[in-house]
């Protein structure tokens, strides 16, 4: 009896990874066929056809493509928001840490181009009607870790409208450096074109940020550390 349900439990682990290996396969298909061309366009059989399954397949582990952009979005957004917490830890002054949620994008959409067409679509459907559900609420609630963090290093609580706006433009510049990143000649002239851009904003924000606490707050003196506090 002992040996029976070793047996069984070996042959469901043994499916249980056969499963998870299709639905990967499956998962990283889409992703290359939505960077070459484009969410809407994309057929479910053309995912199929790439990732060597079967169409009934693809409905064993998603309802419909909608479900499936839906779990890659949300396996993007965790990856880069964990990325972007791991390069802010320890800081605590606003000029860098804005410019350190910066560098987090980049690095880490420098080699995930389809990942970036996600990205790029999740930004895109905060302002549409008709968009891909399930992809606003993993961007939501990855810009509200851009705020958390802000909110970090900010003694005086600002409303959070305001930090989601500046979440928002910091979504905005990462978008189109790589949107530029497409057509320019080589990444030595984006970088180029990019740096002061990037040197501006980082200025500007905190500059906004700034104004944006109430000349009667107290200590607002001291209510952040910038890059030339002691």
């Amino acid at each position: 009896m002992e040996i029976e349900l070793k047996n069984r439990n070996k042959r469901r682990s043994r499916q249980q990874r056969r499963t998870n290996k299709t639905r990967q396969k499956l998962l990283h298909a889409a992703r290359e066929i939505f960077a070459e061309k484009g969410l809407a366009p994309t057929r479910i059989d053309e995912i199929t056809d790439r990732a060597d399954v079967g169409k009934g397949t693809f409905y064993y582990h998603f309802a419909t493509k909608d479900d499936l952009i839906k779990e890659l979005m949300q396996l993007i957004m965790a990856e880069l928001e964990a990325g972007i917490e791991k390069k802010c830890l320890g800081i605590n002054k606003l000029d860098q840490l804005l410019d350190m949620i910066i560098e987090g994008h980049l690095e880490f959409f420098s080699n995930r181009w389809e990942d970036f067409v996600l990205y790029f679509q999740g930004r895109a459907d905060l302002t549409l009607e008709d968009s891909y559900e399930g992809m606003e609420t993993p961007f939501l609630e990855y810009l509200e870790t851009i705020q958390n963090l802000l909110d970090s290093v900010i003694k005086y609580h600002l409303p959070k409208p305001i930090l989601h706006r500046i979440a928002c433009a910091v979504a905005g510049f990462v978008s189109g450096y790589y949107s530029f990143a497409f057509i320019a000649d080589s990444r030595e002239d984006l970088e180029k074109t990019f740096a002061s851009m990037r040197e501006a904003l980082v200025a500007g924000l905190g500059r906004f940020i700034r104004e944006s606490i109430p000349d009667d707050a107290p200590g607002k003196t001291s209510t952040i550390k910038t890059e030339g506090a002691k």
